[in-house]
């Protein structure tokens, strides 16, 4: 056991289960955003190329407590539209992890995050523009490729799924069963690819036993909320994301 940590930051391991609680917490009741919170955090703690592998790792490790939180209010159309071109897209980014520079891609991503706010009017708007259920193959594929490479792109989906029609516990809980079986695909390839190994998986671990513990925090809040303040709070937070990923890149 000893020499399992051996190389071990003791104290990253209690920032990041700490950091894991109140990201997830907040990306609960917002309906994501947790995860790019944590990117600063980890570019400073670990490093750029050890981003993607560690928030992966835990937030797949945080969202088991998730599905059975919210496994009732599952959609499953969105799923079977959604999961198989994502696990797929999630294979092929792994293949070429460490060979694209993701630095375009996140401003590209976080000026249409950061556009959400006009297209919706505030929050005023339930729907901005129109989706239909098989927009979510192509759009699978594509957000797999994008969130295995940069690691953290679950807020560029919820404008999709408010268009569809999704609100609240149903959002939250389609959106955790896509990604669940969208992280076997990418632990898989991060594995097999030798992009995680030891320290990473500890550290992965540590954070994601942080997540479990926010998820149940965040569902008593969400079951109190109004569908207007989840609206205004999922539009919030994927501006402030949409500006920490082109922030991560400009700074």
């Amino acid at each position: 056991m000893i020499e399992l940590f051996q190389d071990i930051n003791i104290l990253y391991l209690i920032i990041l289960f700490f950091a894991g609680l109140i990201a997830f917490t907040i990306s609960t009741v917002s309906g994501g955003g947790g995860a790019l919170i944590l990117v600063p955090l980890l570019n400073f703690m670990l490093g750029t190329t050890k981003i993607a592998p560690v928030l992966n790792l835990g937030t797949f490790i945080g969202r088991p407590a998730r599905l059975i939180l919210f496994w009732k209010h599952i959609n499953w159309k969105v799923f079977w539209y959604y999961v198989p071109a994502a696990m797929l897209g999630a294979w092929v980014a792994g293949w070429f992890f460490t060979s694209v520079d993701a630095s375009w891609l996140q401003i590209l991503v976080g000026l249409f995050l950061i556009s959400t706010i006009f297209q919706y009017r505030f929050g005023k708007k339930e729907r901005s523009f129109p989706v239909h259920l098989w927009y979510l193959i192509p759009l699978g594929f594509l957000v797999s490729v994008l969130g295995t490479i940069i690691g953290a792109l679950g807020p560029i989906l919820n404008p999709f799924y408010l268009n569809l029609g999704l609100d609240k516990e149903e959002l939250v809980a389609t959106k955790t069963v896509n990604s669940f079986f969208l992280g076997i695909s990418q632990i898989g390839s991060y594995a097999f690819f030798g992009l995680l190994y030891k320290e990473l998986w500890i550290y992965g671990i540590a954070l994601g036993l942080g997540a479990v513990v926010g998820n149940i925090i965040g569902k008593k809040f969400l079951s109190r909320m109004k569908s207007s303040t989840f609206r205004k709070l999922l539009i919030l937070f994927m501006v402030v994301s949409g500006i920490l990923l082109i922030y991560n890149q400009l700074k």
